[in-house]
């Protein structure tokens, strides 16, 4: 649990918020020198997402997206505007939102909202999106504001609309990063925060093809 790992809640905070100031608005920034991986990840949740797009009375809508932790918007502009008619952003850094607006080019017009704010403090509007995507952001967050987020994402829902949660996984435990201000947890650590939020599992899918020297990465549907 981040209870064990998090001493200080606000320095918690606060060194995330400083770490990522000073890294590049670049697809290479956002992914920590892991570029190259952009197009794998991309392609994947292209396929994990489309699962739930196809005919079918549940079928999730189209209409609008939310991208959490969007940085300069690579997954806006490359997974989510192809799929959705408009996107919201949403990032704790500034100058990523301000980059994205050069970054997203054309496209960016469907962008309707950029909110600068840390997930902690985020509250989106309810009833109001068929997807929200959460990627390589929930250690940025202890196990109660996850949890919290996650019930106000729930309420953010439109009908047959889905939580999508992108990210690293340990091997077991919670393993605290110093230099990011960032913790990593366990499978079965997140899917406990996900059922405490009163979210219901729907897939869940290893991605394959990444490097073999970083955390596993899972992706959770869930509403």
């Amino acid at each position: 649990m981040t209870s064990e790992v998090v001493e200080n809640e606000f320095e918690f905070y606060s060194k995330a918020e400083k770490y990522w100031k000073d890294v590049p608005a670049t697809v290479d920034g956002m992914l920590g020198g892991y570029g190259h991986i952009s197009s794998i990840d991309i392609n994947s949740s292209k396929k994990f997402l489309q699962r739930f797009l196809r005919d079918g009375p549940n079928r999730t809508g189209t209409t609008r997206a939310l991208d959490c932790g969007a940085g300069i918007g690579r997954i806006t502009k490359r997974l989510l505007l192809p799929l959705f008619k408009t996107v919201d952003m949403v990032d704790v850094t500034e100058d990523f939102l301000t980059k994205a607006k050069s970054y997203l080019g054309e496209e960016g017009r469907r962008v309707r909202n950029y909110f600068c704010c840390g997930l902690q403090d985020f509250s989106p509007e309810p009833n109001s999106y068929d997807v929200i995507w959460i990627q390589w952001v929930i250690g940025h967050l202890t196990d109660n504001h996850l949890s919290d987020f996650l019930k106000r994402c729930r309420a953010g829902l439109r009908p047959n609309g889905i939580v999508v949660i992108k990210d690293n996984m340990a091997q077991e435990g919670v393993i605290m990063d110093d230099v990011d201000s960032s913790v990593c947890r366990d499978l079965d650590v997140v899917r406990k925060i996900i059922r405490r939020a009163g979210l219901h599992l729907l897939a869940e899918e290893r991605q394959e093809n990444f490097p073999d020297e970083i955390y596993h990465v899972y992706t959770f549907a869930m509403r």
